[in-house]
């Protein structure tokens, strides 16, 4: 499969997990589908951040598209106020932060003095996000995910910082399919144990089933589109999040 192909699988996977955040009425399997949809993009993700031609490029725009669902998501909200809310959509901060640690394990790998300096930057900005209450009075007013949106948090963001460390192990064993399967299973166990511990009916293991098409990837881009992707994604939550407030 190409990452083209394993985008389009992973859009009509997470197409089906939000038909089932929004309209209770869908089949529950919706969402358990959907677990695989994040981690299938993420995967693409890694692949193409190995190949950019410009890094920086690749970084600014997945932070500004973070800057833009902030921005919808406050907007949707204050618009069209319902009692759950439009959710925290925001796909391109985990991703952005993502890239950006893969940028700062690699450099570090080359010029530890150069590397240091950018991890403690990183550093930097996550004491500024915890400060930012008592710096900015109005932060207050906000959510977690709206300031993280803005002054990206490690911990703070739509799939937490244990898929970020993901996102890294996809990146630094892509070469080593045998070894990244076994990470990943871990990873799906671990989730599994985690959820159960709550009490609650475990989910997110079943990205599991994203596995096998990872394992499928040959190594080739596909078309391109690339910018339906970037457009997809808010435009579908925004229309899904409309027409289930329409239908009350």
């Amino acid at each position: 499969m190409t990452t083209f192909s394993l985008k389009l699988t992973a859009v009509v996977l997470m197409t089906l997990d939000h038909l089932g955040l929004y309209f209770p009425a869908a089949p529950v399997w919706f969402r358990w589908l959907g677990r695989g949809a994040y981690p299938l993009f993420l995967f693409c993700m890694v692949q193409g951040y190995a190949h950019t031609r410009s890094r920086k490029r690749y970084l600014l725009r997945l932070y500004l598209l973070s800057l833009f669902m902030t921005a919808l998501g406050l907007f949707l909200d204050a618009r069209f106020p319902t009692e759950a809310g439009y959710g925290n959509h925001n796909i391109f901060l985990p991703l952005f932060l993502t890239g950006f640690l893969i940028s700062a394990v690699e450099l570090y790998r080359r010029d530890r003095k150069r590397g240091g300096l950018l991890l403690g930057a990183a550093a930097l900005v996550q004491i500024f996000y915890g400060l930012l209450p008592f710096l900015l009075p109005g932060a207050g007013n906000f959510s977690g995910d709206v300031l993280t949106g803005i002054v990206p948090n490690l911990a703070v963001n739509e799939f937490g910082f244990e898929f970020i460390a993901l996102g890294l192990a996809l990146y630094f064993l892509r070469d080593r399919r045998e070894t990244l399967a076994a990470v990943y299973l871990i990873f799906c166990i671990y989730q599994f144990s985690a959820e159960a511990l709550y009490g609650g009916f475990p989910v997110q293991w079943m990205m599991v089933l994203a596995l096998p098409l990872m394992l499928r990837y040959n190594g080739e881009k596909g078309r391109g589109w690339k910018w339906f992707f970037y457009v997809y994604y808010p435009a579908h939550t925004c229309l899904l999040f409309l027409l289930a407030r329409s239908l009350g």
